[in-house]
């Protein structure tokens, strides 16, 4: 490997952007002849698994991301956007803001971990009206709209203007579906007692899912324990059933029906970023990336693709895996491997994992695991849940302080303060020409 640099360039920083490019870093460490850069439009990785406890004030949002810089000593991080890639000419084009110029990066090998986006399905009003779970935004946003429900709610006198407001819809159950509305469900009845004109039976929580049961992702018994979780808890749930459309002031499901609701949350769907469908590679229906069994995308050398936007194939089933944290973190180690063998001219290895298990949190002091094929529900699974992701979350400091939210939780209410905050937008600094009298007594202004 000697003679020029060689250029690996990841785009994202998800756990498959990250780990990957740790590994490479750990590999070349001692080396001078690779550049490794990451490119990701966030400055931060984010720890997905606890983002329903964010929306529900459970933990802070800070406590659940980790600066990328702080990761890295020889990798070059660049916080910016991707606008374009190029396989042929083997380059990445990409910006840090809408107002600064756009730069050409090249690359001998290109990692594709771009993640996934909320999939809204065309369905009418869905992208307008409804609130997605996908990122931190994401989170905080319903924590501060559920929030101001409950104030808007305290003033009003008409009971069925109320009923609408106090109504909480969430579409999809999945693990993110279910993790949301079991911590909906407790953030609205920690909420209600701080409003003396709410009263507890008019908070309504309803669970739609378009499938025969939820959580189809862990065996069918847990599944139907976390359901008669949900339903002692107070959550309405509705099998079979589709969101068809959504505005405002409701919701309509497939059966016709109707639901006044000021609130719904979308976790039924994710699909791939859309530079993917403009490059000249092999992709499934869903819009991500066919690779083979070394994660490498075929007939194009020197290009990987996994996580959400890879369909990764289980050699076991013949399925692609799922686009699951664990997986990816494995996929990641595996590609800088398979990196690291193209550079020395060594073999390839096959990427074959079995996953660990799956966990579900259904709120407060419940869960429901699956680990090496042991099935466990109630407190203990969810003494499980809070260990394993404790566990995994990056970094001493982040672990400390998500223990500390936990540990306060169980002693005080939850925070109910709306922070309004926003960002002022920087825009270039363009000099004003001054007339040459007014020159001595006028600095120059910038826009």
């Amino acid at each position: 490997m000697a003679g020029k640099k060689t250029s690996i360039v990841i785009l994202g920083g998800g756990f498959a952007g990250v780990y990957t490019a740790l590994r490479l870093e750990k590999k070349f460490a001692p080396e001078d002849n690779v550049e490794i850069t990451l490119i990701s439009d966030e400055n931060f990785m984010l720890f997905t698994p606890m983002l329903p406890e964010v929306a529900s004030s459970s933990i802070e949002a800070k406590h659940i991301v980790s600066p990328l810089r702080a990761f890295f000593r020889k990798v070059k991080f660049q916080n910016k956007e991707v606008h374009s890639i190029d396989l042929t000419g083997r380059a990445v084009v990409a910006a840090h803001c809408s107002a600064c110029e756009r730069n050409e990066l090249r690359f001998d090998h290109l990692v594709l971990a771009l993640g996934s986006k909320t999939n809204f399905q065309n369905i009418p009003g869905l992208a307008d009206h409804a609130f997605p779970m996908k990122t931190l935004g994401d989170a905080m946003m319903l924590r501060n709209h559920i929030i101001d429900v409950f104030e808007h709610a305290d003033l009003q006198e008409d009971p069925r203007t109320r009923e609408g407001m106090l109504t909480f819809v969430v579409a999809g159950a999945g693990f993110a579906g279910v993790e949301t509305v079991a911590e909906l469900k407790d953030f609205a009845l920690a909420a209600q007692s701080f409003y003396r004109n709410v009263r507890p039976h008019e908070v309504r929580v309803l669970l739609v899912h378009s499938g025969a049961r939820i959580l189809p992702e862990i065996g069918e018994s847990l599944a139907d324990y976390a359901l008669k979780r949900l339903i002692e808890k107070g959550v309405e749930v509705r099998l079979n059933t589709r969101v068809t459309s959504a505005t405002a002031e409701g919701v309509e499901l497939g059966s016709k029906e109707r639901i006044s609701t000021n609130t719904l949350i979308w976790t039924a769907g994710v699909k791939p970023s859309a530079l993917l469908a403009a490059l000249p590679c092999p992709i499934t229906k869903q819009g991500t990336i066919i690779v083979n069994e070394h994660l490498e995308v075929p007939e194009c050398p020197g290009v990987w693709a996994l996580g959400d936007c890879a369909a990764v194939p289980d050699p076991r089933t013949g399925r692609p895996y799922p686009p699951t944290a664990q997986n990816a973190i494995r996929q990641g180690t595996l590609i800088a491997d398979n990196i690291i063998a193209c550079l020395r001219n060594e073999s390839k290895k096959r990427f074959s994992y079995r996953p660990l298990g799956v966990l579900a949190c259904l709120g407060r002091r419940s869960a429901v695991a699956e680990i090496w094929r042991f099935k466990f529900s109630g407190f203990f699974a969810w003494w499980l849940w809070r260990t394993i992701y404790l566990f995994k979350l990056p970094g001493l400091e982040r672990k400390l302080r998500v223990a500390m939210d936990w540990t306060l939780d169980l002693f005080f209410r939850r925070d109910i303060v709306v922070l309004k905050v926003f960002m002022k937008k920087i825009d270039r600094k363009i000099p004003l020409i001054v007339p040459e009298s007014a020159a001595a007594t006028a600095e120059t202004p910038i826009s």
